[in-house]
């Protein structure tokens, strides 16, 4: 279990600097959603700016709105994850590979085209010289990313506990040392997810078939500050995170759901919300209409994708959205697009599969 401290998101909803979504929620006729981008001059210097490709600055503001809002601390980590990286680089660099015939090259758009790109910008801003890592998994790249901040809090305090309990036995514990076991424990992680479309991305993979029956594309930008240790100000709890790869069936997709929840010793009456990960694609939407009808029976179920769109690493504004969820109620988040005010939620279970073959839970509770 860790707390989440902050977040910052940048969705193709107005999502940016707030935990709520606003009245009025955007619309995109097509099968494309486009972010909403804030005013980056507040965040970068204009030298800065002009060599960031759009997805850069959207992943570094985002990470900074999250810091900005927990008072800005140095994390001990910064982990991305990232299923296309940065893919309007890639595309100027092959374009200029073949325009050149392969000659003259100016390397600058291929150091930029990097996965990890994001992950050392944010460091570069930081200062921040500790780990750093990129996850590319495809479906599971947000989930990868956030694991190994979970790992890497719990193995930091289990690091500094064992620190702390040598010095103690030795009776060597002097001035300075605790300083030591505190260095040495990962206290706070900043995880992150990343994702873009660009004009040559979207007809490529609209060739493809990924677009198809109602699926709409998107993009976003979401961080999180993730700690062992609770705090005022948190959003919720992380209690549970699983994955699980191309089920063969329906009901081998809920017995993973059964087992999570068996595993953190809870019932499915015990979820308030299920958010689901619901494209538009009637095929893939009914292993959803399923579960609904079956094992998340009578209990309120939320999509999410209308908002933000279908990329890879969506659970990252699934993640943001059962936050706001939690914190503020139904009302705050929806507004009017939903009436009513229901009973407080204080328990949140994400469920999200990509194309059938990524399936990702997650647990989320109020503080």
């Amino acid at each position: 279990m860790v707390y989440i401290r902050s977040t910052g998101n940048i969705s193709p909803q107005h999502s940016f600097g707030g935990l709520s979504l606003p009245d009025k929620l955007l619309l995109y006729p097509g099968d494309r959603m486009r972010c909403v981008e804030p005013d980056y001059t507040s965040f970068f210097d204009a030298k800065s700016l002009r060599r960031m490709s759009r997805i850069i600055r959207m992943g570094v503001a985002a990470a900074m709105e999250c810091l900005h809002k927990a008072g800005d601390p140095a994390p001990d980590a910064i982990i991305t994850g990232t299923a296309y990286g940065c893919l309007e680089d890639t595309t100027v660099f092959l374009k200029r590979m073949v325009e050149n015939q392969e000659e003259l090259l100016t390397p600058t758009a291929f150091i930029q085209s990097t996965h990890n790109t994001v992950g050392a910008q944010i460091a570069l801003l930081l200062k921040c010289h500790e780990y750093n890592n990129t996850f590319v998994h495809r479906g599971f790249s947000f989930e990868s990313a956030l694991l190994d901040g979970i790992m890497l809090l719990h193995e930091g305090a289990a690091d500094a506990g064992a620190a702390d309990a040598s010095a103690t036995d030795a009776d060597a514990l002097h001035e300075g040392a605790a300083d030591v076991v505190a260095r040495k424990g990962v206290r706070q992680v900043l995880v992150g997810a990343v994702d873009e479309i660009t004009e040559t991305s979207h007809a490529i993979l609209r060739r493809f078939g990924l677009y198809r029956s109602g699926i709409t594309g998107g993009e976003g930008a979401a961080f999180f500050l993730l700690s062992l240790e609770a705090s005022n100000g948190d959003l919720g709890r992380l209690e549970g995170l699983t994955t699980f790869y191309k089920p063969h069936n329906l009901i081998e997709t809920a017995e993973h759901i059964q087992a999570f929840l068996t595993a953190h010793s809870l019932t499915v009456h015990d979820i308030d919300l299920v958010i689901t990960g619901r494209n538009g694609n009637p095929v893939e939407d009914d292993i959803y209409d399923q579960l609904e009808f079956g094992i998340f029976s009578g209990i309120d179920a939320e999509p999410y994708k209308h908002l933000c769109g279908e990329y890879p690493t969506a659970t990252a504004f699934a993640l943001w959205y059962a936050c706001s969820w939690l914190k503020k109620g139904s009302d705050a988040v929806v507004g009017a697009a939903v009436g009513g005010i229901g009973d407080p939620t204080r328990r949140v279970l994400i469920y999200n599969h990509y194309q059938n073959v990524h399936h990702s839970l997650f647990l989320i509770a109020s503080c």
